[in-house]
């Protein structure tokens, strides 16, 4: 226990010395390309909140590429810092592109940071919504159909053929004339042939009479 608590301890040193190291570093090249006051202080706290942003999307989301390109861009930044200030570069004439890069690190940070905390990664939950639905576009096979009924009961289940009332009208007197003609009702062939209609809606006929 006493070991692991070593480890940890120093982990944490070290961290927290690199940490501030890098800030100092980043605060002066921030005061020496003109950044002066609160603005200086500024500069190295978005770093370190880039880096966090991005270290946190490697961690626990799905978008590496993006997650390791601004990890990359914000560890560039403090690195470059800490090597701009190691002697290599006059403090006192910064190069025009240094003072440059250093007034455009704002926005860039900014687009850094939005885009790694409001790009919603893809969760497990997303890809099981997706399965749920593509599968319900495989229905399942309906099953066999029932044997094939007559024809005559399709057909006795089959919508009734509409018959103007006109033609009712008329079929009543032929059917009456035939009754007291021959004494007996018109049969569905006689009234079809009187008429002069197709069976199907001969029958119709018949069926109001």
């Amino acid at each position: 226990m006493r070991a692991h608590l070593a480890r940890v301890d120093a982990v944490l040193v070290q961290a927290l010395i690199a940490a501030a190291l890098s800030f100092a570093h980043i605060h002066d090249i921030a005061m020496a390309a003109g950044q002066d006051g609160w603005k200086a202080w500024a500069y190295p706290i978005s770093v370190d909140l880039l880096l966090v942003a991005a270290w946190r999307r490697l961690r626990t989301g799905t978008a590496k590429a993006a997650a390791w390109c601004w990890f990359v861009i914000a560890l560039t930044a403090s690195l470059g810092a800490n090597v701009a200030t190691a002697g290599l570069l006059d403090m006192t004439d910064v190069p025009a592109w240094l003072r440059i890069l250093v007034a455009g690190w704002p926005a860039v940070a900014f687009l850094g940071g939005t885009l790694l905390a409001h790009s919603a990664p893809k969760t497990a939950t997303d890809e099981k919504g997706t399965e749920l639905i593509d599968g319900q576009g495989h229905e399942p096979e309906a099953p066999s159909d029932p044997p094939a009924q007559p024809a005559t009961e399709s057909t006795s289940l089959a919508s009734p053929i509409p018959v103007p009332v006109a033609l009712v009208d008329h079929a009543r007197k032929v059917a009456a004339e035939h009754h007291t003609r021959t004494g007996a009702p018109i049969d569905t062939p006689t009234l079809r042939t009187r008429l002069g209609v197709p069976a199907p809606l001969a029958e119709a006929i018949a069926a109001q009479l």
